[in-house]
């Protein structure tokens, strides 16, 4: 989890650290951040597990962390085994199960200012032969309870543009993938 935090009440000289659990450790911010106060600072966690942070003047920036996530906080997708290769067509919903759907935490907040939860899960599908990734609309989630233990459902639409033929499809929460399952799109 990345951290900004300011000296003092709206003071200038931003830092930035990252928590792991246990310990925070001082990590470089983005240039302008020196010279703000961290209610400028607005974060967002991608699908790829970085940070995008912005500010008031337009800046944009992404970090990256050099550590992993713990693999117990994965999304994990219920299949009806592991060689189980589901067919999905362009423009249709499918249903999807399984554990940590919603994450461990709502993803970034600053007070009352800025909300970016991130605690709903993404459909991503990689083409194999391609390469290309197509994210498909997720809705209809069984439920939305942050850190939920049980089993968890959500609807996804295959994008009609997807490609077809093999491809992976993983579930993403707060930037943190589950292992893909195969699927051949039609």
């Amino acid at each position: 989890m990345l951290v900004q935090t300011s000296p003092g009440i709206f003071r200038k000289g931003s830092e930035f650290f990252e928590w792991d659990g246990a310990i925070l450790t001082s990590v470089p911010g983005p240039p302008p951040a020196k010279g703000e106060s961290s209610y400028l600072g607005n974060m967002l966690v991608l699908p790829t597990g970085e940070i995008l942070w912005t500010d008031i003047s337009g800046n944009a920036y992404v970090y990256t962390s050099a550590g992993a996530p713990n693999p117990a906080w994965a999304p994990r997708i219920v299949t009806n085994g592991p060689s189980t290769i589901t067919n999905i067509t362009r423009g249709k919903t499918y249903r999807l199960s399984g554990f940590n759907l919603n994450g461990l935490s709502q993803g970034a907040a600053y007070g009352d200012d800025a909300q970016a939860a991130t605690n709903y899960p993404l459909v991503r599908i990689t083409n194999r032969a391609s390469g290309h990734v197509f994210y498909a609309r997720t809705h209809d989630h069984s439920t939305m309870a942050v850190a939920f233990t049980g089993l968890a459902s959500t609807q996804y639409d295959v994008p009609a543009g997807a490609e077809t033929g093999l491809s992976d499809l993983v579930v993403v929460t707060n930037g943190i993938s589950s292992a893909p399952i195969a699927v051949n799109g039609q």
